[in-house]
């Protein structure tokens, strides 16, 4: 049996792209998924589809960027299926430009859903991944949270910030966690506050140029014809969903920290 089946998975922006191509995958190997995303039309068609093939979904409108919402989601997946083994922390608005062109509102949708978004998605199904003693989080950043490029600085911000957010996740779950205490008029003393449970899991996957509608959200028209030329390279989505499906059907006492996923045809 695969270690995936009958596994209760939340994607996040699911309703196109990499959430898409991962609900269908790991629909196809047996998973119990909750389907979230704003498009409500393409979640019932999606929902449709793989219910077709005999696969176990529902789905929840869900605005990553509203706590309330994200929250909503896990409880909703509780009175569904009444555990959350999975949450793939998927949803992401990538609209590039220049530093110069002083696109404010879209540093803030950035900032909103692609690191807000991940700490709602972790806050929301941590405590009943602690309470189960058992869970994965599985977190998209991007080839840009390891390496800055010029037009993308605050895009590459927000991906930096989810690899920062994936490695503090594995620290404080599979590891001690030491706090220094610093009192008036006494010496500073180190005491373990707590030995994590190392049965949460986590995983940061960074994809570069992937097949998807994520530079549907740039603006700015110079960046738009460099990006495009770009990514006439890009790989399939489903390359991606291979890659989390890989990550979750490990053994539980393996723990895939991170991956990262070029075009064969890429130089750098």
């Amino acid at each position: 049996m695969s270690e995936i089946e009958s596994k209760v998975v939340i994607i996040t922006g699911a309703s196109s792209g990499l959430g898409e191509a991962t609900a269908r995958r790991l629909a196809a190997s047996g998973a119990k998924l909750m389907l979230a995303a704003r498009r409500e039309d393409r979640l019932k068609d999606l929902v449709a589809a793989i219910e077709k093939t005999g696969g176990t979904v529902a789905y929840r409108v869900t605005d990553v960027a509203d706590r309330a919402q994200v929250q909503a989601l896990a409880e909703a997946t509780l009175e569904t299926y009444g555990r959350i083994d999975v949450l793939v922390n998927n949803a992401a608005l990538m609209p590039l430009s220049p530093l110069d062109q002083i696109k404010v509102d879209e540093w803030d949708q950035m900032i909103d859903v692609n690191i807000k978004g991940v700490l709602y998605g972790i806050a929301a199904v941590l405590p009943t991944m602690r309470q189960q003693k058992s869970g994965h989080v599985i977190n998209l950043s991007s080839i840009a949270g390891h390496k800055v490029v010029p037009g993308a600085a605050v895009y590459c911000a927000t991906k930096y910030a989810v690899r920062a957010i994936s490695e503090g996740l594995r620290l404080e779950s599979n590891g001690e966690i030491r706090s220094t205490i610093i009192s008036p008029g006494a010496m500073a003393t180190e005491g373990l506050l707590r030995q994590s449970n190392r049965e949460i899991r986590s995983t940061n996957i960074s994809p570069d140029a992937v097949a998807t509608e994520l530079t549907s959200t740039i603006t700015d028209g110079d960046t738009t014809s460099g990006v495009n030329q770009f990514y006439s390279l890009a790989m399939d989505a489903d390359a991606i969903a291979r890659a989390i499906a890989y990550a979750i059907e490990q053994p539980a006492d393996v723990d895939v920290n991170e991956i990262m996923i070029r075009p064969s045809r890429q130089e750098f």
